[in-house]
């Protein structure tokens, strides 16, 4: 028999905030964190924004020693993972740390590491690059840090699919305690590429945005007429997952029950976004979830500010939601924290679970003019409190076909 699957902590380390309650609420205000970059390669780019985590400072969490082992993205999911611990105020004992285990998503892993590795190796010749190149940057290098702190020796897994990483990572997280194999899970995903090398690359597809010549922050734009492209971020962002009869047992705080899922390929083309495969994602989470589409009532969306992206996810949604789709407020916070990668899923996720709990929709900022084949309401420019939310959406669609979607709705007992 499935078993019903609980969010009981949340975690995060994101360009508007560095803990749930202030990246909620920074949302909320419409606050962005996109900016002009500040770093020693600047002037090698032709697109010189991002949407950085300001005044990390990772001495304030770890050693020197334990500094030379973890590379940037695995503290930012170190630290992302101790927040939602801590605020699920989970405690396990030794015979529990079997059924428990994590699922993380990450695009690059550790992308610091490598390039300073081209780096030192083509201009200076070393005899070697740091020994510990190879730990810090694998993939799977944040999801085993957090493994070990945490004793969890349950499943260990790490997902790359791009843009849909961390959302398949918590699906799957799921799919574990849903059907019986652990009790407890932690899942999400941590990105930090921004570097030189990344910049390039994607500035090579054409797909970023230019900076706004007024301001920085106003540089992505979903959904808007005059959108041109996605801003790169980095962060992190973690949730506990608990069975339900465990948390509640425990008299543990929920904040959500996870009753939908579902992940699925286009098939289609490796980067052209598909509303086929989307809305056939979306069905089946609403199927899982054993609910209609007029049930839900708040749609994170992913929402990229890309040309093609922002109308097919419109199309998609239409097909799916109906008449009901011109109802549902839809909002895309990328405009505020940017696209973090293979972070960006379970970031967004969190975002759509906290809406979920304090009753709240976040807006799409930097809307002003929307385009007019994206004509679902938007939420433009404020977000709105006081609303009535009893299931919301999170869309993931990615680069290769990788299509996820998650549904959270209020937990009943």
């Amino acid at each position: 028999m499935d078993r019903r699957v609980v969010i009981t902590g949340l975690g995060i380390i994101s360009p508007v905030g560095k803990n749930p309650a202030e990246f909620f609420s920074n949302l909320m205000a419409g606050r962005s964190g996109i900016k002009r970059l500040q770093a020693d390669f600047i002037e090698q780019l032709s697109i010189r924004i991002g949407a950085p985590v300001d005044g990390f400072d990772p001495t304030a969490h770890f050693s020197k020693i334990q500094l030379s082992g973890i590379e940037r993205f695995s503290q930012f999911a170190l630290v992302a993972a101790e927040q939602a611990v801590q605020d699920a105020q989970l405690e396990l004992g030794a015979a529990e740390q079997p059924r428990a285990g994590v699922c993380m998503g990450s695009c690059l892993g550790g992308a610091g590491t490598l390039e300073d590795g081209y780096i030192e190796t083509l201009l200076r010749n070393p005899p070697r690059v740091k020994p510990l190149s190879v730990l810090l940057s694998m993939n799977n290098a944040a999801a085993s840090h957090v493994s070990i702190k945490y004793h969890l020796q349950g499943a260990n897994m790490t997902y790359a699919t791009a843009c849909s990483s961390s959302a398949i990572a918590v699906g799957e997280a799921y799919r574990q305690i849903k059907h019986g194999y652990a009790d407890v899970m932690l899942a999400g995903g941590s990105e930090a590429m921004l570097t030189l090398g990344a910049m390039k690359a994607w500035e090579a597809l054409r797909t970023l945005a230019q900076e706004d010549p007024n301001d920085a922050g106003a540089s992505c734009k979903p959904f808007s007429k005059n959108r041109n492209g996605l801003v790169l971020g980095e962060g992190a962002g973690m949730l506990v997952l608990e069975d339900a009869e465990r948390a509640t047992a425990r008299g543990a705080r929920i904040y959500a029950e996870l009753v939908g899922y579902d992940c699925s390929s286009d098939s289609s083309h490796i980067t052209k976004p598909d509303a086929t495969g989307q809305t056939r994602t979306m069905l089946n989470a609403l199927r899982v979830a054993q609910l209609q589409p007029q049930d839900i009532h708040y749609i994170n969306a992913h929402g990229t500010a890309t040309l093609a992206g922002d109308i097919e996810e419109t199309k998609a949604i239409r097909q799916v939601f109906g008449i009901h789709a011109a109802k549902v407020p839809v909002s895309s916070t990328k405009s505020m924290h940017g696209h973090l990668m293979g972070a960006t899923g379970a970031v967004e996720f969190m975002a759509a679970v906290l809406a979920l709990h304090n009753q709240a929709i976040p807006p799409t900022i930097n809307l002003h003019e929307p385009d007019p084949e994206c004509d679902l309401d938007y939420v433009p420019n404020q977000g709105r409190s006081n609303v009535k939310l009893d299931a919301v959406m999170s869309n993931s669609f990615a680069f290769g076909g990788s299509n996820a979607v998650l549904i959270a709705k209020r937990f009943n007992g």
